[in-house]
Order: C-alpha cells, then structure tokens, then sequence
C-alpha cells in the first residue's frame, strides 16, 4: 500500500516527537547526575561524565550535541544544573570559572563518541572502549587546557586530571558494561569481542 501524505506526516512528527523526548530525558539525566555526588578519595564523584559517554553512544552525535547544547544554555541562563550549584554560583560566571572546560568538554565529547558509534565503533567492545576513551579524553584535555590558562600546565594536571583519573575510569568501565551489555541484549544481539 502506498505511503499517504498524511501518513508520511504522521510518520515524520513520530520521529519528531521521540527525538525531543530523547533530548529531555537526556537533558533530565544530565541534571540528576550532576546533583548525586558519591564520596570518593581524592575528590567525590558525579555521574555526568558517564551520562554524557553513554548519551554520545546511545543517541549519536547530532541528538547528543543537542542535548548537551539545552543543558549549557539552561546553566548559562542561571538554572541551577550544574554541580555545586547553586553554591558555587550559577550562569555565565560559573561556566567561565574552573569548570568552565569540562563543561565544553562534555559537548565534545558527546560529538566525538556519537561519530564513532555512528561509524559503528560501539558494535566491538574494543571500539566501544576506544570510542568512550576517546570522549573522556576530550572531557580531561580541554578540562585541563581551560585549567592551564590560569594555572599552568603541571599545576593544572595535578589539580584538574590526575584527582579524577580513578573515578573516571570506573564510569568509563560503568559506561562499557552498561552500554555493550544491556544495549545489545535489549536490541538482541551479542556484542562480538
């Protein structure tokens, strides 16, 4: 039977609407994770970083990069959706502060792994690995760029890398299991080695 122009259009708003309920509900996940710290040695940990890796996988670059643009234009208009705040500030003032690098780190690090796992990165677990690295990569490197305008280069690593080098390493393990595991149970197919 052949498409109608009305079902055409009602197949469009479909992916319309699914898209912008994947773009809320990973914008509501951005700001829960930044609001659940779990003490950890040498600094606590937030889940955002593993939000961001697995939205880039899950959703792709364009809907990630979407989602990660409403997350930083609702804290740069004063929304209380980062970490530490409203403590430690909000809006412009406290994008542009020490943090101000990791959250531009997190939008490319959602366009990085959502590439890859366009490429199909994410059907291996090395590429699935290889890709999330990547994107944590991206998050520490202008984490730590941003950090060294100020700081300098050693001081920068030592207080903006190496504290979260462990936590981060677990949320990239959480993000793999959670990503190449239950991804591909719930699609039904096994992850190749």
């Amino acid at each position: 039977m052949p498409a109608t122009t009305a079902s055409l259009t009602i197949d469009r708003t479909n992916i319309w609407v699914r898209r912008a309920a994947a773009v809320l509900l990973g914008n509501a996940l951005l700001w829960a994770s930044a609001k659940a710290q779990v003490p950890f040695w040498p600094v606590p940990i937030t889940m955002q970083t593993y939000v961001v890796l697995t939205l880039g996988a899950l959703l792709g670059w364009q809907l990630g990069a979407a989602t990660l643009a409403a997350y930083l234009a609702e804290g740069a208009m004063g929304m209380p959706v980062f970490a530490g705040t409203p403590a430690n500030g909000i809006g412009l003032a406290y994008m542009t502060g020490p943090t101000g690098g990791y959250l531009a780190g997190y939008l490319a690090a959602v366009i990085v792994v959502g590439v890859l796992a366009e490429r199909g990165w994410t059907r291996s677990r090395v590429g699935l690995a290889s890709a999330l690295l990547a994107g944590e990569l991206a998050i520490l490197g202008l984490g730590w760029a941003w950090l060294a305008i100020g700081l300098g280069a050693q001081k920068a690593a030592e207080a903006g890398v190496a504290p979260f080098l462990i936590g981060d390493a677990l949320k990239l393990s959480l993000a793999i299991v959670t990503i190449g595991v239950a991804g591909h149970r719930l699609a039904g197919t096994r992850l190749p080695r």
